[in-house]
């Protein structure tokens, strides 16, 4: 009777841990909100959303290719260096936005975007 119990009842533990950890993840907080670094910059919502959306990306790429049990001739040492590349230029874009504060107005059109009529 025991057996038959303990194998549903770790079942359903594990998908509730997994369950709650996945919506903790993957829960944004209300627009405006800061998360993270000052200014919320780097978290989600805040100042620069997309901005920050790339950084949690590329942070969770340097993590999986930093343990990445093989070198891939080489491949995973120059994505891990191109992904830290990429992290510094999104830190430089928002100092540049913090600098040049307006071309970052809400009324601003976003280059490429179609103009509005």
């Amino acid at each position: 009777m025991r057996r038959e119990i303990w194998l549903p009842a770790v079942a359903l533990a594990s998908g509730l841990v997994l369950g709650a950890g996945t919506i903790a993840f993957t829960a944004d907080t209300p627009p405006g909100s800061t998360y993270g670094q000052s200014g919320g910059a780097y978290g989600r919502g805040g100042k620069h959303p997309h901005i920050a959306a790339a950084t949690r990306a590329l942070t969770h790429a340097e993590g999986q290719l930093e343990r990445a049990a093989h070198h891939y001739g080489g491949h995973r040492v120059k994505a891990l260096e191109l992904v830290k590349q990429a992290e510094s230029e999104l830190r430089q874009a928002v100092v540049y936005a913090d600098a040049h504060p307006d071309e970052f107005r809400p009324s601003a059109a976003a280059p490429g975007a179609p103009a509005r009529k």
